[in-house]
């Protein structure tokens, strides 16, 4: 996508000469809406994609150099457990190095919502580890300083002699267990031995490293931890690991022949199974959501397979509620999404960035498109057309097709822009998000469960399942 760029911070407006600025920016943003559809059409196409990677692997190839994964480890982070537990799996599995690089959380614009994720991420950690089969048992609260502090000084350390692809997720685990009777090796066991702290790196050396890892996590493109980085390519936590395990696999570097992958996609519900009576889902969206756009047709379609509603709960996008977003952020969504999209053979890639009057408008008539029984038609019909198709919803032609195209009149239409009153339902969507612990869309609600993301739509299902058999949570992590 082509960054949105503020029309004030551009000078293109200056009250002293109104008109003619104001015929400036007209010129400018139809530039924009005309040129931004082909532009992003290139760049987001899975054949760019593809002839990327081809060029990076023949220059692989022409310096000798082996398959390098470059994994970004931030310590206290829940998915970066969950990634130090996959290490030596992908070693035993490729033909790969595995450069470990230990990295701080987020940055503040990167993570407005800090202690929300901080507490979802070990709720969600613990619903990955029990799907996939690993360790991770949420404590309830994160682990204290001086853990996290003696935890990087002992993950330095198996760097420097160069067993962290064995040693990181003991160490991880060590850290994360709330008995430590249950560690049961020697390097667990080290992390509760304060009389072994002469062999453990220094904080001095710890920091260094820390801010070396991160500006080389920032210079390549990304802003968390639990990071795999390869030819190019980011795959964040173990949930996109199955892309650049396909992507090895394509280059024939796997171990004897395997051909099945650690941690399959979750895939959508394919047979009709009741979710019982009055099942609900409540569907937290954004119309600049790249990842809300390309879920919005499967959520409907697991609705259809289950008879469970859908509540539309549209938002603001934060960049129009004062938030900022990074470069890097917005660079990896945007290319992930589309990688994402091309696995679910999702139309998407021909954008036309609906941040400001096109999203206002796009919601101004979701109100009206509901009370006429036409609201997942036209939710269905904006994202497309937006996010598939390039259509410009700031215009009249380009909305007026989206309009028709669910099944709604264009005059009616003109009328619900006059309306302000989605604000209002906007802003109260976003509470009762906030309210549920959970802080950006795509973001899901059933019963006592609240997901997060496109890519846990398998957990949304089974939570109108399990709501239908009588539980009202999950399995607990003594199961795991």
């Amino acid at each position: 996508m082509i960054p949105y760029i503020s029309v004030w911070q551009s000078g293109l407006i200056n009250p002293v000469q109104p008109d003619i600025c104001r015929l400036r920016l007209e010129v400018i943003v139809s530039i924009k809406s005309l040129l931004m559809p082909m532009i992003s059409q290139r760049l987001l196409s899975r054949e760019r994609l593809e002839r990327r990677r081809v060029r990076l692997e023949r220059n692989r190839r022409s310096r000798g150099e082996p398959h390098r994964v470059r994994y970004f480890h931030q310590i206290d982070d829940p998915y970066s457990a969950l990634g130090a537990s996959s290490l030596p799996l992908l070693a035993q599995r490729y033909k790969i190095e595995i450069d470990v690089h230990l990295v701080g959380p987020p940055a503040d614009a990167a993570a407005p919502e800090r202690a929300m994720l901080v507490n979802y991420s070990r709720i969600d950690a613990q619903r990955l580890a029990l799907r996939h089969g690993l360790w991770f048992r949420d404590p309830g609260a994160q682990p204290d300083t001086q853990r996290v502090q003696q935890a990087g000084g002992l993950l330095l350390d198996a760097i420097g002699r160069g067993d962290i692809v064995t040693q990181a997720e003991v160490i991880s685990r060590g850290l994360w267990n709330v008995d430590a009777r249950e560690v049961d090796t020697v390097q667990g066991d080290r992390l509760q031995d304060d009389t072994r702290s002469e062999q453990l790196a220094t904080d001095d050396a710890l920091a260094s490293h820390l801010l070396a890892s991160q500006t080389l996590r920032r210079k390549q493109g990304h802003y968390l931890g639990a990071t795999f980085l390869y030819g190019g390519e980011w795959y964040w936590g173990i949930d996109r690991l199955h892309h650049l395990e396909r992507r090895l696999q394509s280059l024939d570097a796997q171990h004897d022949g395997a051909t099945d992958l650690l941690y399959p996609p979750g895939e959508d519900l394919a047979t009709v199974h009741d979710a019982g009576q009055n099942r609900e889902i409540d569907f937290f969206f954004s119309f600049r959501s790249p990842y809300s756009a390309i879920v919005t047709p499967r959520v409907f379609a697991l609705a259809r397979h289950t008879g469970a509603r859908v509540n539309l709960r549209y938002l603001l996008p934060m960049v129009m509620r004062g938030l900022p977003v990074p470069t890097e952020k917005r660079g990896y969504i945007a290319a992930d999404a589309a990688r994402e999209a091309h696995h679910r053979g999702t139309p998407f890639g021909r954008v036309n960035d609906p941040v400001g009057k096109p999203t206002e408008r796009g919601l101004a008539l979701i109100p009206m498109a509901q009370r006429l029984g036409r609201g997942e038609a036209y939710v269905s019909a904006f994202m497309h057309g937006v996010w598939a198709e390039g259509i410009d919803a700031g215009s009249d032609r380009g909305l007026r097709r989206i309009v028709q195209r669910a099944g709604l009149s264009w005059a009616d239409a003109k009328n619900a822009l006059q309306d302000d009153g989605w604000r209002e339902v906007a802003e109260r969507n976003r509470q009762e998000m906030f309210a549920r612990g959970l802080w950006g869309v795509p973001s899901f609600v059933v019963g006592d469960t609240a997901i997060w993301g496109q890519d846990r739509l398998w957990a949304v299902q089974e939570a109108l399942l399990r709501a239908d058999s009588g539980q009202t949570s999950p399995p607990g992590p003594d199961r795991a």
